[in-house]
């Protein structure tokens, strides 16, 4: 198993001073945005501890290969580790913008993934808030004349948000996480994102940051969203699935007492990610090996592919994600 040090990045929406999930004390501090599991180049997460402290999830992938993200998967993306696991505390709304999908990244980037994600929702502030998904029909023409006109807020999906909501946001899809929201993103391993609105803001360097008008008209989905949230019962003591698609299958867990897991009938890595509270993890490798991790909030621990268990045991009452590809 494999625990991870975060890596804190600087924007201009997560506030003036950015500090780690697990410090965080009071609702006046922010983390701003922080890459918790990454193989993204230049930003690129490491193990905090144990034999490999030090070295990067990119490095692990291409010592491990299979063993550790699950053959099929290696088959398929090579030692690009395919999922980006972030926090993100927004003190200010981010830019409108739409993510391509694989197709037109590859035109647009080549060897760039498209980009599909998810969003649990952490906490929030009052009034916090998300934007997802065209609220009505709208052409390409349309469009184009709303987002020249700075009135593509008028056509979106405006959503009030509360802790345990949950969104998917497949490829084409608008969107917007905005000021108050604090939540966990899981997504493709792809930095490709195309601004459509951004409220006239200047970037870190003073000057005015690009729109990607072209290239976001032919990302778009045109098709309106009555309902932009993925709505599941989330039941304690259990694995609660929230999204399952071809990219990431992402679960939910609230546990005061011992529960086990098997990973058999799975061949993919299987990451954790703390949101409340401390586990102790316990894992069984194929060969019969058994390894230990404890996690507490803020926290995140990568197992690999040659898991075949895993028993997490509550440190009174904890939350947790998993994800791993199917």
């Amino acid at each position: 198993m494999y625990k991870f040090e975060p890596l804190l990045k600087q924007t201009l929406w997560g506030g003036d001073k950015i500090i780690p999930f697990k410090h965080l004390n009071t609702q006046q501090e922010r983390i701003g945005e922080s890459w918790e599991i990454s193989a993204w180049s230049g930003v690129e997460t490491v193990v905090a501890e144990g034999p490999l402290e030090g070295k990067t999830l990119k490095e692990l992938v291409s010592e491990f290969k299979g063993d550790l993200v699950g053959r099929h998967i290696y088959a398929r993306h090579g030692d690009t580790f395919p999922l980006l696991i972030k926090f993100i505390d927004a003190a200010r709304d981010l830019s409108i913008q739409v993510h391509p999908d694989d197709a037109l990244a590859a035109k647009f980037s080549p060897g760039q993934n498209g980009k599909t994600e998810m969003w649990y929702v952490i906490d929030t502030a009052p009034g916090a808030h998300l934007l997802s998904g065209l609220s009505k029909p709208v052409t390409p023409d349309e469009y184009e004349e709303l987002v020249r006109t700075d009135r593509i807020c008028e056509v979106l999906n405006d959503v009030p948000i509360k802790p345990g909501d949950v969104f998917f946001i497949p490829a084409g899809r608008i969107h917007a996480i905005c000021s108050g929201a604090f939540v966990a993103e899981i997504q493709q391993t792809s930095d490709l994102t195309y601004r459509i609105y951004d409220y006239g803001r200047l970037g870190l360097d003073g000057k005015p940051r690009a729109l990607h008008i072209k290239e976001a008209r032919m990302a778009v989905d045109f098709t309106p969203v009555t309902d932009p949230r993925t709505h599941v019962e989330e039941l304690p003591e259990r694995e609660n699935i929230l999204v399952e698609c071809p990219y990431f299958t992402t679960s939910s867990f609230n546990l005061t007492k011992p529960l086990r897991k098997s990973l058999t009938d799975i061949d993919s890595f299987y990451a954790v990610i703390c949101i409340d509270g401390s586990v102790s993890i316990e894992m069984e490798s194929v060969s019969g090996e058994r390894f230990a991790s404890h996690l507490r909030r803020g926290e995140s621990v990568l197992l690999p592919a040659t898991a075949k268990g895993v028993k997490f045991n509550p440190e009174g009452t904890v939350r947790f994600l998993t994800s791993y590809i199917g």
